[in-house]
Formats: C-alpha cells, sequence, structure tokens
C-alpha cells in the first residue's frame, strides 16, 4: 500500500472508533430510558395558595403567529391576579403594530400584560429575556416562543412541582402542530422526538443534567438569579442557563405528560439555520462551562453525561471527513477486499447506525398508537441527519474559533396540520453557498455509487445511497424553496409596475 492509502486508512479508523463511541452513548441513553420510564413523575404537593407568574412572549418579526399566540395566552387559566403577561417585542417590521393592537385589546379584557419594546435588540433573546425579568412581579417565569401555543392548563399542571423548593425549572415536552405538513417535518418531528422523550427522560431521571429547551418551561426567578443571570455569549442561551443553574445545585425536573404543541420550520433553509444556531451554541456553552463541570465536585455520571451531551456535535466534523474519504477507501477495498475491512466497518453499523434508529423507534412507540407507521421515515431520517454535516461543521468550526454571528430567527407561517395559511409568506430564510456544497457531494456520492458497482463492492451500496439522497434532496429543497421565494415576492412588484 502506498503512504496516501496508509494515511487514509488509519484516519478512516480513527473516525469509525469516534462515531463508535458516540454511538455507544446512544445505547446508553436507551438503556437508561427503559430503565427509568416506567418511573412516574413525583406527584406534587399543592399550592395552598398559587403564586404569581409572568409569562414571557419573546417577539421578533412575528407577523405570522403573534394573533395565535395571543390569543391562546388569553385563554390560560390561572387566576388573574396572580398572572402577569410580558409581550417582549424587538420586531423591526409591521409585528410592532399587530402585537400592540392585540396587547390593547387583552388589556382591555382585563388580562394584565404589557408591551415591551426594545429599538437596539442588544443580547437578541437573552437580553429581551433578561429586560423584561428585571420588569416581572412573578416569583415564576414561564418562556413561550411564538411558534407555540399553550394550551389553557398547563400552568394548572405544571405549577405545583415547585413546592419542592430545591426545583428551579421544569421543562414539558413539545409537540408538533404541522407534523404531517410534508416530509421534512415528519422527520423533524421525529427528531425532536428522540430529544424529549428519550434523551430528556434518560438524563432527567436517572440524576444527570438535563437542559431547558428556551421554550415550554417554567423557571423559579431566583434560580436564575442565582446562575448569573441570562446571558448571550453563546447562540443557546437556555442551554447555557442550564447547566449554570444545575453547578449551583438547582434541581431540575421533566414533565414528558404536559404537552405543547409548537410550529415545526416548513423550509429547508430555516431548518439549516435553526440546526446551525443550535449546534454552534452548544459548542459554546461547551467550551464555557465544561471546564467548571470538571472542576466541580460533582459525581463522574455527570461529568461525563454533559461532556457527551455538549460534544456530540463534533460528529459532523467526522461525518464530512468520512464522506469526503469515500472514493480513497473504496479504491483501497477494491484492492484489499471487503472482508478485511469488515471488521472496522461493523462497530460502525452496529454503534450508529443501529443505535440511531432503536433511538427514534423508541420514541415513536412511547408517544404514537401508529408507530410502526414512522419505520417507513427512518432511512430518508438518517439521509438528512447525514446531509446536515456540511452546514453543521460550519457552525461547530464557529464556535470552535469565536466566530460572533449574530441570532437568526427560524421564520414561522402560522402553519397547522396539512393546511398552510392563503397569505404570502413575508419571511424566508436566506440561501447560502453550503446548498452548492450539498449539491456537490450528492454528485460525489453519484460517482462513489458508479464506482462501488463496477468493482463489485456491493455491500456497500445502501450506505452510499442514504448519503447521495440525503444531500440530493437537501441541496435541491434549499435552492428550489430559495429561488420559489424570491420568484413569489418578485410577482407582486412587476405587477404593480404594470
Amino acid at each position: 500500500m502506498e503512504f496516501w492509502q496508509i494515511l487514509c486508512l488509519v484516519t478512516y479508523c480513527f473516525i469509525v472508533a469516534f462515531l463508535s463511541i458516540y454511538g455507544l452513548h446512544r445505547y446508553q441513553l436507551l438503556r437508561l430510558f427503559y430503565r427509568h420510564y416506567s418511573t412516574p413523575t413525583p406527584e406534587p404537593d399543592r399550592f395552598e395558595t398559587l403564586p404569581a407568574v409572568t409569562l414571557q412572549l419573546p417577539l421578533y418579526n412575528e407577523y405570522h403567529v403573534v394573533d395565535r399566540l395571543l390569543n391562546a395566552v388569553a385563554q390560560m387559566d390561572y387566576p388573574r391576579d396572580r398572572f402577569e403577561v410580558q409581550v417582549l417585542d424587538d420586531s423591526s417590521d409591521e409585528t410592532r403594530d399587530r402585537a400592540r393592537q392585540m396587547v390593547e385589546r387583552l388589556a382591555a379584557e382585563g388580562l394584565d400584560i404589557e408591551y415591551i419594546g426594545r429599538t437596539d435588540r442588544h443580547g437578541f433573546k437573552a437580553g429581551a429575556l433578561a429586560a423584561g425579568l428585571e420588569r416581572s412581579r412573578g416569583e415564576f417565569v414561564l418562556v413561550l416562543d411564538a411558534d407555540f401555543v399553550p394550551p389553557p392548563d398547563i400552568l394548572q399542571r405544571a405549577i405545583h412541582h415547585f413546592t419542592d423548593d430545591s426545583i428551579g425549572m421544569v421543562q414539558m415536552r413539545w409537540g408538533h402542530l404541522n407534523r404531517f405538513y410534508s416530509l421534512l417535518t415528519r422527520i423533524q418531528s421525529i427528531f425532536l422526538d428522540g430529544h424529549f422523550v428519550v434523551e430528556h427522560t434518560a438524563r432527567n431521571r436517572s440524576g444527570r443534567f438535563f437542559n431547558f429547551n428556551g421554550t415550554g418551561g417554567i423557571w423559579r426567578k431566583q434560580a436564575i438569579y442565582d446562575a448569573g443571570g441570562w446571558q448571550h455569549d453563546t447562540l443557546t442561551e437556555d442551554l447555557d442557563l442550564s447547566y449554570r443553574a444545575q453547578l449551583v445545585g438547582w434541581q431540575f425536573r421533566y414533565l414528558p405528560e404536559i404537552e405543547i404543541p409548537g410550529e415545526i420550520p416548513v423550509e429547508i433553509n430555516a431548518f439549516k439555520s435553526q440546526q446551525h444556531r443550535w449546534t454552534k451554541g452548544a459548542v459554546q456553552t461547551a467550551k464555557k462551562v465544561l471546564p467548571k463541570i470538571w472542576r466541580s465536585s460533582l459525581p463522574a455520571k455527570i461529568k461525563i453525561e454533559a461532556t457527551f451531551h455538549l460534544t456530540a456535535n463534533l460528529c459532523y466534523i467526522m461525518m464530512l471527513l468520512m464522506g469526503l474519504l469515500t472514493l480513497p477507501v473504496l479504491s483501497i477495498r477494491s484492492q484489499l477486499g471487503w472482508e478485511r475491512l469488515f471488521i472496522i466497518d461493523l462497530p460502525m453499523f452496529s454503534f450508529a447506525t443501529m443505535a440511531i434508529s432503536g433511538f427514534y423507534i423508541t420514541s415513536q412507540r412511547v408517544l404514537y398508537p401508529d408507530w410502526k407507521r414512522q419505520i417507513k421515515y427512518l432511512p430518508m431520517l438518517m439521509a438528512v441527519g447525514m446531509s446536515l454535516c456540511i452546514n453543521n461543521t460550519r457552525a461547530v468550526i464557529e464556535g470552535l474559533v469565536g466566530h460572533e454571528s449574530s441570532f437568526l430567527r427560524t421564520p414561522k407561517y402560522g402553519v397547522t396540520g396539512r393546511q398552510s395559511q392563503h397569505q404570502p409568506r413575508k419571511y424566508s430564510s436566506r440561501w447560502t453557498l453550503v446548498s452548492l456544497g450539498e449539491l456537490g457531494m450528492a454528485f460525489y456520492f453519484a460517482v462513489a455509487l458508479y464506482y462501488a458497482w463496477t468493482t463489485n463492492l456491493y455491500w456497500g451500496l445502501p450506505f452510499l445511497l442514504l448519503f447521495h439522497v440525503g444531500f440530493l434532496y437537501t441541496g435541491l429543497l434549499s435552492s428550489g424553496q430559495s429561488w420559489l421565494h424570491q420568484f413569489k415576492t418578485r410577482q407582486p412588484a412587476a405587477s404593480i409596475a404594470s
């Protein structure tokens, strides 16, 4: 073998070993889930007098969903003399007028609601939450993003868990308003279900750290202050605050039985933008809090789980490198024979593919009676997950090197079920050069498929096909949706000009 072939093979073996370790961690989370899932949520005592609660609604250009959100908030079942609503509006468009009108109407109907508008957007969402917190009168703070629709009884069901003075935050499970809207939303719903059903349950009930998800959670105000308050030096202020609060001793509780439905991004570019923000923010948080966690006197199981949790996105770099090494490794296989490398590939298949399948099938079994129908989406889910490696590798590198970027919101359109709104969409996520990279990788894997077929490496075709389909789907959908949005926005202007 030549030197470059040895180098490729060594690198490939390292990547397989790295991904296998994180795949094994998924098995560990599944084991913890099945061990603790049957344990019921502790039944809390009851407040004799319900405490004051502040509901914070951070907004930024939410024209399509602000009415839906505020109408749902007005129906929430909680004593009006102990319920305060803050509309934290950093918008730069017509959302401001729409929100003000809704606030005035609801205030006239007797709801204690305040419109707080900022113009500088300092600190983005974290800055808005911090500004509102200073003016709040509630002992507890419920945070809801604009794309969520709270059921009326969530406060009545969740607030009593704070009768335990050690509880600093309770997180409720996300549901999906538009799960059936498209293939993309179905895939995203499965991704999110895996996180909320398996990961949160396994971590919280086994005594490990887990995190507030930015919305659908209630904080004890004192826990926020004890942790140092909302900080905006990461793009995931929720994850950052969660770890800081648990580091100073506050306990968290997960309530999977309480579901708060939210809207899933319907555009692939919005999904990728959201993934970029979450990925980069997790890396920033890892750099910020992991040294403190390892210097603390916390049990080893908490330190190890926190490390896996906050560094899991490094796998995207490995996936991209593995993808780029595909053709060189195929060339080596054609010379050595597939049998000699099978012992290397087996761990990756077992710890990655099978672990991912078991992870997401478990979440669907728990939530849906028709869970078997979801199995058919798993190949596409894995394909899309692989295709995110370019988008998310960029996010990981930016987080590692400290590249500063703004908080990019995820556009919401008021989509529920399979139906889309009929009014023109005001917002669209921007197209980036990442889409060209994805299409380039799709072509690369088409060449790899041809090479594997002509050299009789048939056993590798399913894996190569997953990569090819994932990159092709993501790249074409990103380019197509961007072009379609530009076309639709130009049509009215052309009509007016004519």
